[in-house]
């Protein structure tokens, strides 16, 4: 309820996309990738025309995972992450883990269920994509 000033009825969506640090979309101004993706939230039918009411971009160099330096005490940082109510961590980025998209979309599926009162909980979130072995299947 804290990222919109009408929780009951709006809705806060955050949007990812990767590129290379220096192509195109990296260089396409902040303007033209907001209404990129307004575009592509429209087309998908998630919203209407003229719904977003605010809107920012973040350009993030080397988001993905890098498991160097101070990564092996990566478990007291989830501990007192977790110590936070209100904070989930999901998909990449939130769990500093290389997740593929449907173990980021899983994390947040659960994040939802765990927030809806479900018999879900942080571990649960966590423990998306932590088998020993995964292969995608053509």
């Amino acid at each position: 309820p804290y990222m919109v000033a009408d929780p009951d009825n709006t809705v806060w969506i955050g949007l990812e996309y990767f590129c290379r640090e220096g192509d195109e979309f990296w260089q396409m101004s902040d303007k033209k990738r907001i209404a990129l993706a307004i575009r592509e939230l429209r087309k998908m039918g998630i919203i209407k025309k003229d719904y977003v009411l605010d809107s920012c971009c973040e350009k993030v160099k080397k988001a993905y995972p890098a498991y160097f330096d101070s990564y092996a005490q990566f478990d007291k940082v989830r501990a007192y992450i977790d110590t936070i109510d209100n904070l989930y961590c999901v998909g990449r980025n939130g769990q500093h883990r290389y997740n593929n998209m449907d173990h980021s979309m899983a994390t947040a599926l659960r994040t939802v269920e765990c927030i809806s009162g479900k018999p879900v909980t942080k571990d649960d979130i966590w423990n998306v994509n932590t088998e020993q072995s995964y292969h995608e299947k053509k």
